[in-house]
């Protein structure tokens, strides 16, 4: 019950009202159904048998009626439960959403975009399609079946024996079925997730692939990983089609031991000729509701398998708690302190790519970070906004470890230029308004002032009208970057973190980059990580990382003079130059 209640809170009543509303709707298209037959009987039996057409005549228009009514039962009822399929649909995939949306990087690095991509779409269709069954065909089979056999047994209840003999078969082979089936629909659905990841992957680097005249390799690259679905898809349901063989095998030995029993009966004139036409209709019934049963065994089955991975995403812990102080209510946090801190991806400290971490940065500074790749210069300005959780230690941003404010607060506060510069579909002022939703058209150029992008973007026709497309196709590396940290610094930020976020520019506009964030940005705390010397080299202090721990702070000239990883790095871009 508890997980029903996980998959269906927050629904709309209205689809709560569709849900409950169409088994009501079956059941008067199973009345009208199982009613006909024997209207159908009575006119063989009396009307035929006595030739009396008025009364054919009537017991006809009453089948038409009823006939009619079962239609448009069975019409409102397909309407309705599909309706209430959709708004389930729709409910799911809107807690999913804000699910993940919950994440933190850790949680976010455990399932992947591309498993979460089919968990959000092929598996909750499939669940969407299961729900659709369980409100009509999983009602109305079992009310068929039951009056059905009511009135197979009432018309003769030697014959309807032979049901006590198909049905237990049928029971073993479904079992059969769901029992070897299950564990191949769940590595198909892991097969889709690893597709998505391929296809994903190649739609965001086609620019790549044709660069480097991949495009033959990537389609050999696709064709296996699509094959290998085949392959898992062809395993799983070469033991589901085994079901419809059953079943029909079934179904006509009942209809043929029916007839044999019953055609005897008839010639001993035991049963009338319109009985053993409508028992023969109720076998049909009851045989077709279970086949329907089967087919929805068959669903529940890949159903099954969707629930598990959703339902991993809904009851996966959240790592970063929320916590419950206000930012309005205390002073702006600017002050930032690192506590002994490790840091470990797996949260095993002897896997810890960040170690006693102990720092403090006042407020208003600039501060760079250097290090070679994989020193965990990015990892280590990720938790001030806690994107990741610091495993031992603390982080204090005005005085209060980040844990105790609440997130939302804390990040508002932030304004933070991943390495990875993403622009979304639209306009470059909706672009830059990502970072404050209320900023005017003044806040926007001065925002793009400061990140030298206000001139390119006056270069273009439209202005900060113009279509970015989606990812920002239509503008260079460069571009990107300046109105990245434009969207970081339209917030207005306490603390500003740039992680690399000038690699795409020459050094002339990193150098007006950083001269307009001094002027304009006296008060915020800012954290550069940068590859160039020169883009740090005014920096109030300096931090050299190396393999995770901290191997010098101090300016550029006292770091040239007493640390030798920056002096090398210096004299390599020197000697460059």
């Amino acid at each position: 019950m508890s997980l029903v209640k996980k998959i269906t809170s927050g629904m709309e009543t209205r689809y709560w009202l569709y849900s409950f509303v169409s088994p009501l709707f079956i059941v008067g298209e199973v009345l009208m159904e199982t009613t006909i037959p024997l209207v159908m009987a009575q006119i063989v039996d009396v009307g035929i048998k006595n030739a009396d057409s008025d009364f054919v005549i009537r017991y006809g228009l009453l089948m038409v009626v009823m006939a009619s009514f079962s239609l448009f039962c069975g019409a409102m009822c397909g309407r309705i439960s599909s309706l209430a399929a959709f708004g389930f649909s729709k409910n799911l995939r809107k807690k999913l959403f804000k699910k993940v949306q919950d994440f933190s990087f850790s949680n976010m690095d455990r399932f992947g975009t591309d498993s979460l991509v089919t968990r959000l779409t092929t598996d909750v269709t499939n669940l969407q399609n299961m729900y659709q069954n369980l409100i009509r065909t999983a009602v109305r089979s079992p009310i068929m079946m039951i009056f059905g056999t009511i009135m197979a047994f009432s018309i003769n209840a030697r014959l309807a024996l032979i049901f006590f003999i198909v049905i237990p078969i049928l029971a073993v082979v479904l079992a059969l079925i769901v029992v070897l089936s299950y564990p191949r629909f769940r590595l198909m659905l892991a097969k889709y997730d690893r597709l998505n990841k391929i296809v994903q992957e190649n739609l965001i680097a086609i620019r790549v692939v044709k660069a480097f005249v991949r495009g033959a390799h990537e389609n050999e690259k696709f064709d296996a990983v699509a094959e290998d679905l085949q392959r898992t898809q062809v395993s799983a349901e070469k033991i589901v089609i085994l079901n419809m063989p059953i079943m029909h095998l079934m179904i006509y030995g009942c209809i043929v031991s029916t007839l044999w029993f019953g055609g005897n009966m008839v010639v001993s004139e035991n049963m009338q000729v319109g009985a053993l036409i409508s028992f023969i209709s109720y076998v049909t019934q009851i045989l077709m509701s279970l086949m329907m049963l089967s087919r929805l065994f068959i669903m529940f089955i890949m159903s099954r398998a969707s629930l598990t991975r959703i339902m991993e995403v809904l009851e996966e812990e959240i790592e970063i708690e929320n916590g419950k102080v206000k930012i309005e209510n205390t002073k702006s946090p600017c002050d930032i302190d690192f506590q002994h801190v490790f840091f470990s991806y797996d949260k095993k400290m002897e896997h810890a790519v960040l170690s006693d971490i102990s720092l403090s940065i006042p407020q208003g500074s600039t501060v760079g970070i250097l290090g070679g790749t994989g020193s965990s210069k990015s990892t280590l300005v990720q938790l001030i906004p806690r994107l990741y959780e610091v495993t031992s230690g603390a982080v204090l941003v005005g005085g209060k470890d980040v844990r105790e404010w609440d997130v939302t607060d804390l990040r508002k506060k932030i304004g933070f230029v991943l390495q990875k510069n993403t622009l979304f579909s639209g306009t470059i002022a909706e672009n830059v308004r990502w970072g404050n939703e209320n900023a005017t058209d003044e806040d926007l150029i001065a925002a793009c002032m400061a990140s030298d992008a206000h001139g390119f973007v006056s270069s273009f026709p439209a202005g900060y009208d113009t279509d970015v497309g989606q990812g920002g196709v239509n503008l260079s590396g460069g571009q990107k970057q300046r109105l990245c940290i434009a969207r970081a610094l339209v917030k207005k930020p306490d603390i500003l973190i740039l992680d690399d976020s000038t690699s795409a520019v020459d050094t002339a506009t990193d150098l007006r980059i950083r001269n307009a964030l001094r002027s304009s940005l006296p008060k915020t705390t800012k954290l550069i990580i940068a590859q160039r010397i020169a883009s740090v080299q005014d920096a109030d202090c300096i931090i050299v990382l190396d393999a995770g721990t901290i191997n010098g702070i101090g300016t550029h000239d006292e770091l040239m003079k007493n640390n030798q990883i920056y002096r090398e790095v210096y004299d390599s871009q020197m000697s460059e130059n």
